[in-house]
């Protein structure tokens, strides 16, 4: 309020001719909105330049990566010490940051000068000295025999190679000690330290101020992910993601950059606003054409270019009658914070008058009301150009805490270029010193959780010697189901399909395919042809089954199927045609014909009664007759497994495995005849389908269970069966995830350590989640969304986690289906005694389809496991209806051939 009150006073006293002309020579120096968002995109692609390994070179915002790769999130906790060398005199500190549910931070310091000598002398002399005043500090707070981690404020233009290693590229404010430009001064520290022998530190991080107030301020608010300083001179870091960063490897996750923004505008990006008094303020100083935008915004400039505009207003007569004095010419003489205290809303003219006068001038009330203008404008300029900020923004320097209205101008200008970022500034208490202490604190909770985190997830992880031993289990268990005497004993029970051939490519005709596996079945139409137009058509309809008829009696479910394909005859105009039919049962059955099949128990929330223990190609024949409507040739009651191979064997001629891994997990190959004991005959072969999924339920795996699939399996309905698909398949592998993250949260390793209810809730962490996260194009702010969705508040750091547990067990997941794959193609290829065995895959199952590394890492486990066979993978296209369609096929392919 008083400050419009002294701009109306201002402009009733300046007389109306004067004030234009102030105006005139201060239209310049305003900028509009227009421009100002022109600066701030100049300013985002100087800064894509930085990033970018080939445009870094000639890059004038330099975007320097610091390897800091995370913000304090409130749970750190230890003892430190920081060192803060900038200038003349430098500090040490000792910083307990303590994480009791207060999250308090105690700080003891102490300052020590550096001779001038030192400054200009060796750099030996110079580390040397900084070593004896630690020691004098570890001393005097009696902490000597601790050896405690240090981070070290190190304020000069470096190059950074890794967080403890920074290269000194040139020495600034007043040093030039030798032999320390182009070296490490992490190493010369260190070096000095040890030379003494009398304490031992570990020094973790080497940083500079800005981004010790980005840490500061975060550790008091967890969104901070920016540091500003404008100060005596002015910089910028913030929080950018990897996949930017050029210079540095890896994608993952993100880095503060120091951008050393001071240099903007040295390429002339900034001609066109840059005035002919910062083009004088850049020719009178120490470093000409260089740190242009520090020039126009920072506080060591602001005092100089207020005293230019007053001096070339002077002379023009607009100003104090037009007279000079040698203080108002004398460089530096008006001071930064001159600026400061004549802005102050009450006693600001009174300020200008006295600082004027002491510069020898006899200023006017109007001669004052000017002064204040310039001030102002000045300082809006500084504030505008900073436009290009997000996030909280940690704020360090004098300019921003002394100048009465420069931090309320900034946030003004930055929201106004910004309106959709919410944005806040808290100012930082001691950046460079608590905030090097800050970094070392985050480094140390890092690595000791990292540590710890690997500890809980390295049983997943399972070495070469461990799946050879996996892959040798499941022959033994092969054996056992094979074999008569065995059979009843074995987990994994190579059930006999009775179909006997792969297609050869010669089928031909007509078939139906009925596909029951769950709620929904299909009724499929399917055409085979031979020679020249060979291929597969297919026609089908979908069918719901309600719940009342899943519950009911057989009779009832059988006869909706009927229904169901009579429907469908009449919908393809075929209702008079009897056609061979392939059956696709998805349900655990014993088969002792292939075209009878005998259900051993209803799953998936089947309980229709009189159907367990019976024949369903019995009941499917009863009610078709009860329709009286069509006859139809039941060939053929398969499984998906079988299916899913057949469709490949049409394709591909090798193709001898079937493997499914989706929801759950299966396997199935052709094995010789004089193996399978429990049918008669020892000709030829025959498709076993091994029912791989209750592999380990008779703890032959229990060495590489891990406490988390225990859980799952004790929390699942059927506890102790099917121990490898709970380890393998779809259906299991998000809630193996789910567990792993809620151990991670209640060791505080993950989120905080806050558990959250849709955490605890059983099956959120659907399979698709994993293949999603896992997805590489896929940026970790999509990672941080699809946790969002699951309610669960995360930062970017979780995202790495997450992703990180998603991968092992996925990886573990394919390493164990390749362990069991191995034993199958191994047992081939010895079973016809060949050195070397070429074979295909037939797979099925959205695991293997839909996510992104699973695939290939089965593939690689299988090659390591089965050095002496070539395996192709090929995806199956409808194994399930197409694949029953084609076992009838052959079926009827074999029956003709025998009737001739």
């Amino acid at each position: 309020m008083i400050a419009s009150h002294l701009l109306a006073y201002f402009f009733t006293e300046l007389n109306h001719d004067q004030a234009q002309k102030v105006d005139k020579y201060l239209y310049h120096m305003r900028l509009s909105d227009e421009t100002l968002l022109e600066v701030s995109q100049r300013f985002e692609k100087e800064m894509e330049k930085g990033l970018g390994a080939d445009t870094n070179p000639t890059a004038s915002v330099k975007m320097l990566p610091t390897f800091v790769r995370s913000t304090p999130d409130g749970t750190e906790d230890g003892d430190f010490l920081a060192l803060d060398l900038g200038g003349t005199n430098f500090r040490v500190l000792r910083v307990k940051v303590s994480d009791n549910g207060l999250r308090k931070v105690e700080m003891e310091n102490q300052i020590y000068a550096i001779p001038e000598e030192l400054m200009r002398g060796s750099g030996v002399q110079l580390f040397d000295h900084i070593a004896e005043c630690l020691a004098n500090f570890l001393d005097k707070l009696q902490i000597k025999d601790k050896k405690l981690p240090l981070g070290f404020t190190f304020s000069f233009p470096c190059h950074q190679t890794k967080l403890d290693e920074s290269i000194l590229v040139t020495w600034t404010k007043g040093f030039k000690c030798s032999s320390v430009e182009g070296r490490d001064v992490v190493s010369l520290l260190r070096k000095s330290i040890k030379k003494r022998g009398d304490f031992d530190i570990d020094i973790v991080a080497v940083v500079n101020d800005t981004v010790g107030t980005m840490m500061t301020c975060g550790y008091d608010d967890h969104n901070c992910e920016v540091g500003l300083i404008v100060g005596t001179g002015t910089n910028a870091c913030y929080m950018e993601e990897m996949r930017h960063i050029d210079l540095v490897e890896g994608d993952e996750g993100r880095m503060c950059i120091n951008m050393e923004w001071g240099a903007f505008g040295d390429d002339g990006v900034l001609n066109d606003i840059r005035t002919e008094f910062d083009r004088e303020i850049d020719m009178g100083s120490l470093n000409p054409g260089k740190q242009l935008f520090e020039k126009m915004i920072s506080g060591m400039y602001m005092g100089e270019l207020v005293r230019l505009i007053l001096v070339k207003m002077a002379k023009d007569g607009l100003l104090f009658g037009g007279r000079l004095t040698p203080d108002l010419l004398t460089t530096g003489h008006f001071e930064t914070r001159f600026v400061s205290a004549i802005e102050k809303e009450k006693e600001g003219l009174q300020k200008a008058h006295e600082i004027l006068s002491k510069l020898g001038l006899e200023p006017s009330h109007e001669d004052c009301m000017a002064t204040l203008r310039i001030c102002q404008i000045v300082s809006t300029l500084a504030a505008a150009a900073l436009g290009a900020l997000r996030s909280t923004v940690g704020v360090d320097g004098s300019v921003y805490k002394k100048h009465p209205h420069f931090a309320r101008r900034l946030h003004k200008t930055v929201r106004k270029l910004l309106p959709d970022c919410e944005i806040r500034f808290i100012r930082s208490e001691d950046g460079s010193g608590k905030g090097a202490a800050m970094v070392t604190a985050v480094a140390y909770r890092l690595a000791a959780q990292h540590q710890a985190r690997q500890k809980i997830l390295e049983p997943l992880r399972l070495s070469h010697e461990q799946l050879l031993e996996v892959k040798e289990r499941m022959r033994i268990e092969m054996e056992k189901g094979l074999g008569k005497e065995t059979h009843a004993e074995a987990t994994v029970k190579m059930l006999p399909t009775y179909v006997c051939s792969t297609p050869d490519g010669t089928e031909k005709g007509d078939f139906l395919a009925l596909d029951l596996g769950g709620t929904n079945f299909r009724v499929l139409l399917v055409r085979v042809r031979n020679g020249m137009r060979r291929g597969v058509e297919m026609h089908n309809k979908i069918y719901s089954i309600p719940v009342d008829i899943m519950q009911g009696t057989g009779e009832e479910l059988f006869d909706h199927i009927v229904h169901c394909i009579s429907d469908f005859l009449e919908y393809m105009g075929m209702k008079g045609v009897s056609l061979p039919l392939g059956f696709t049962f998805s349900f655990p059955c014993q088969q002792n014909n292939l075209d009878e099949g005998i259900l051993l128990k209803w799953t998936k929330g089947f309980k229709a009664t009189g159907c367990e223990g019976e024949d369903v190609v019995g009941l499917l024949k009863e009610a078709i007759h009860r329709r009286e409507e069509f006859d139809l040739d039941v060939v053929a009651v398969v499984n998906d497994t079988v299916g899913t191979m057949m469709t490949c064997g049409y394709e591909d001629p090798y193709c001898e495995v079937g493997l499914i891994v989706g929801t759950g997990s299966n396997a199935c190959y052709m094995e010789e005849m004089r193996n399978v004991e429990l049918v008669e005959g020892d000709e030829g072969r025959m498709c076993v389908n091994m029912e791989w999924g209750a592999f380990g339920d008779s703890g032959c795996l229990d060495d590489i269970r891990t406490e988390f699939d225990m859980a799952v399996d004790e929390l699942s309905l059927n506890p102790g069966k099917q121990r490898y698909e709970k380890m393998i398949s779809g259906m299991y592998l998000g809630e193996i995830v789910r567990n792993i993250l809620m151990d991670f949260t209640k060791k505080g390793l993950l989120f905080r350590g806050r558990i959250s209810e849709r955490l605890k809730t059983r099956g959120i962490f659907e399979t698709k989640f994993l293949s999603q996260i896992e997805s590489d194009c896929l940026a970790l702010l999509q990672v941080r969304s699809i946790l969002q969705h699951l309610g669960l508040e995360s930062t970017c750091d979780d995202s790495i986690i997450v992703k990180e547990v998603c991968t092992v067990v996925a990886r573990r997941a394919a390493q164990l289906c390749g362990a069991g794959m191995a034993a199958v193609v191994d047992k081939i290829r010895e079973n016809r005694g060949l050195d070397f065995l070429k074979v295909t895959v037939g797979v099925d199952g959205t695991l293997y389809k839909l996510h992104p590394h699973f695939s290939t890492v089965l593939q690689e486990t299988v090659k390591e496991l089965s050095p002496k066979c070539e395996v192709t993978f090929l995806q199956s296209e409808d194994g399930s209806g197409k694949g029953a369609a084609l076992i009838t096929a052959v079926a009827c392919r074999i029956r003709e051939a025998g009737q001739r």
